[in-house]
């Protein structure tokens, strides 16, 4: 029997959780702000625009990310992790073969869309000096990586002389691809990569283009 005044021990009441967030479609979500970001800028693009495009809820969107700037910056992030794995790059004993063989129609409209996708977040370079970092990481500088190790090789094997700058070699094709896009509005076909290679990469390490072969 309980005496009057005592106190009764209280059960201990487990904190009730907060709803655990899904990340299972971060993914789609991010392919889709990739998307958006490449049609419509990050002026024009709004997070209620990519949640349609992957078919999400708005809520989702909003629980995960508590901005448009801080889902710009995961998406151009993921970019980063689609690129080729360079163990899979062409061998074929030549620097300009090698080179010829990375042009592919998918390689070319990836490489285009990854372009328009950095023209649409010129507007927030500025003012988000870490999404500078990583569109550099994403864009410009998976393509780089695979031209240096590329010219590296050429090194190896005795085609290309050691001396070459192949740090800024590298970026000449991204560079050029890059202007063309976002200064001249132009389009990126195989005709224009094999100009880029034949008559500026390969002189630059004193390799003569195969001018008219493809």
């Amino acid at each position: 029997m309980t005496q009057l005044g005592s106190s009764a021990p209280v059960a201990a009441v487990p904190a009730k959780l907060g709803r655990k967030r899904d990340h299972s479609r971060d993914a789609e979500i991010l392919e889709a702000a990739v998307d958006v970001l490449a049609e419509v800028g990050f002026d024009g693009m709004t997070v209620d625009m990519v949640a349609a495009r992957a078919k999400a809820g708005k809520a989702t969107l909003y629980r995960r990310w508590t901005s448009k700037s801080d889902l710009v910056l995961d998406a151009v992030s993921c970019m980063k992790e689609r690129d080729a794995d360079p163990a899979a790059l062409p061998d074929t004993g030549t620097l300009r073969g090698d080179l010829v063989a990375m042009i592919k129609p998918h390689s070319i409209e990836d490489s285009a869309k990854k372009t328009r996708v950095m023209a649409g977040i010129v507007s927030l370079l500025a003012k988000e000096p870490e999404l500078a970092q990583v569109a550099h990481a994403a864009i410009m500088e998976p393509r780089a990586r695979i031209n240096r190790l590329l010219l590296q090789r050429a090194v190896d094997r005795g085609e290309i002389a050691p001396v070459a700058d192949l740090d800024t070699i590298a970026l000449i094709v991204p560079s050029m691809v890059a202007y063309r896009v976002l200064m001249l509005h132009l389009p990126v076909d195989r005709e224009f990569l094999l100009s880029l290679i034949d008559g500026v990469l390969l002189p630059a390490v004193g390799v003569r283009g195969a001018a008219g072969s493809g």
